[in-house]
């Protein structure tokens, strides 16, 4: 275990650049900012695509500031070092035309560009897809925006947080006192990121496979919010009411307090669960009542049975209840905080998070996720320092050592 993380039952991994994956015939150029773009080309990584990170030379990716303070002082880039391991940085100045001419040269040899700008910057660039596409006709253009590159809206700031407002999401998680509830984490990026990475998928297949030209795929934050968001849309259509965005889908369903303070989440969604929560709360005769012997009717009557299920929970411990209810076949599981998560066996026996042994300190992420049994994903490098790869990504595209001084002395790169 490394330094700072023994505390931590966690497996600990070395990158190993040796490593190749599914994906290691593709290159990605990398222009986005902040969440989406970064989550979107770090599924593409973990599986072996070449990931550079095409960033300004003043202060690189935004996702690099977002830092916390440590106990024994100093800063941890927490999210840069997670959604950044795998990829290399290219620090660029593209306002410089030199710059803009070795970005050319890089474009020749990508499969994929991702870039976040507001719609109409690409173009202002003098990149817009036509242009790219003169220079390579393969390259697949992932265009990540708040609400895509079309409509009345297309011009507007489009940060997730307004996305999970407008979307509806917010209002379907509304607190006691009516006030809608933003997510605690980049929720719309994360799902735009991971939509985006199926994308870019489906187009290099069309690519690679049926012998296609590059596309643009157009990834708003606000379609794929809208896709998982439920039947909402459906219901108020076929009956202009507007959805209770405090009902329940099923019934009994809900997080409970235990003895200790601590709390379980339970789901009866069918009903021979239900049934078991009836049989394990002291109640079995309910199973066959009218009031709850189905669902719809269990949610017509959800306040009676909650309560029910709330004071039988309340006189046991966590671990009591948990025992008792999964022994009776309920569906039943823990309430966790971070820390209780880490420290869980079935966590740790799975290695669902590691330790990033590549400096002092390390770091805890998340491990390759899908697991894919014949060609896994790999960890083969830690988030790059802002320009590491500057001088080996511009040599590969057979800039010489004196053009990358020149670029460097008049500062259109920055090289570590």
């Amino acid at each position: 275990m490394t330094k700072g993380l023994n505390f931590l039952n966690l497996s600990s991994v070395v990158a190993d650049p040796s490593m190749q994956g599914v994906l290691s015939s593709v290159r990605v150029l990398d222009m986005s900012r902040l969440v989406a773009g970064n989550m979107l080309s770090l599924q593409l990584a973990d599986f072996g695509a070449d990931v550079i990170k095409v960033e300004s030379p003043r202060a690189g990716d935004t996702l690099r500031h977002w830092q916390i303070e440590l106990p024994e002082g100093g800063a941890l880039d927490a999210w840069w070092r997670v959604y950044a391991r795998n990829k290399r940085s290219l620090a660029l100045e593209l306002r410089d035309a030199g710059a803009r001419e070795a970005l050319c040269k890089l474009i020749q040899s990508a499969q994929v560009l991702i870039e976040s700008f507001r719609p109409g910057t690409l173009e202002a660039m003098g990149f817009d897809p036509q242009s790219l596409h003169a220079i390579n006709p393969k390259l697949i253009i992932i265009r990540v925006s708040g609400w895509g590159q079309t409509g009345p809206y297309k011009d507007l700031p489009g940060f997730g947080s307004l996305i999970e407002g407008f979307s509806g999401y917010a209002h379907k998680h509304i607190q006691p006192d009516g006030t809608p509830q933003l997510p605690n984490l980049a929720l719309a990026d994360m799902i735009a990121g991971l939509t985006g990475a199926f994308a870019t998928l489906a187009a290099l297949r069309e690519v690679e496979v049926n012998g296609g030209e590059g596309q643009v795929v157009d990834l708003s934050l606000l379609e794929p919010m809208l896709a998982i968001l439920g039947s909402d849309p459906a219901v108020y259509a076929a009956t202009r009411v507007q959805p209770d965005a405090t009902q329940k889908l099923a019934s009994p369903r809900n997080v409970y307090r235990c003895r200790d303070g601590r709390w379980v989440a339970l789901s009866g969604s069918t009903d021979v669960m239900a049934r078991r929560v009836m049989e394990a709360i002291g109640h079995p005769a309910l199973a066959d009542d009218p009031r709850f012997s189905t669902n719809e009717a269990r949610l017509k009557n959800d306040v009676e049975l909650d309560q029910l299920v709330a004071d039988y929970v309340k006189g046991m411990t966590q671990e009591e209840c948990l025992e008792l209810f999964r022994g009776k076949g309920v569906t039943m599981g823990p309430v966790y905080d971070t820390a209780q998560v880490l420290a869980d066996p079935h966590i740790i026996g799975r290695e669902c998070y590691l330790a990033l042994g590549d400096d002092e300190e390390g770091v805890v992420m998340h491990n390759i996720t899908p697991r894919l049994s014949r060609t896994p994903g790999s960890i083969r490098r830690p988030a790059p320092k802002l320009g590491q790869h500057t001088v080996e990504v511009l040599s590969e595209a057979g800039i010489s050592n004196d053009e990358i001084t020149a670029m460097q002395e008049r500062g259109a790169v920055k090289c570590q």
